[in-house]
């Protein structure tokens, strides 16, 4: 299964290139599958490679069911530990 993530790019840094951020990690991908891509501009990122812009909505929504998805998966990990001990 395959993961592509909404990121915003930061900086536009020459070359196709561009510097994003995801929870305080940044990274240089390539943009040069999309075009016209400006600093803001939400981006789907697979494998380091920018496959399409998003509508910021939609790429706000997704990362919110994705924070959600991982605070669902921390509860049920606690949860699992919790009743390891209690074993």
């Amino acid at each position: 299964m395959c993961l592509a993530i909404p990121i915003q790019v930061e900086e536009l840094v020459g070359n196709d290139m561009a510097r994003v951020m995801l929870g305080g990690v940044s990274k240089i991908v390539s943009i040069a599958l999309v075009e016209h891509v400006r600093v803001g501009d939400y981006l789907l990122i697979h494998v380091g490679y920018a496959l399409t812009r998003l509508d910021p909505d939609e790429a706000e929504r997704t990362l919110q069911a994705m924070r959600a998805a991982a605070a669902l998966e921390a509860d049920f990990q606690d949860d699992l530990v919790f009743e390891e001990r209690r074993a």
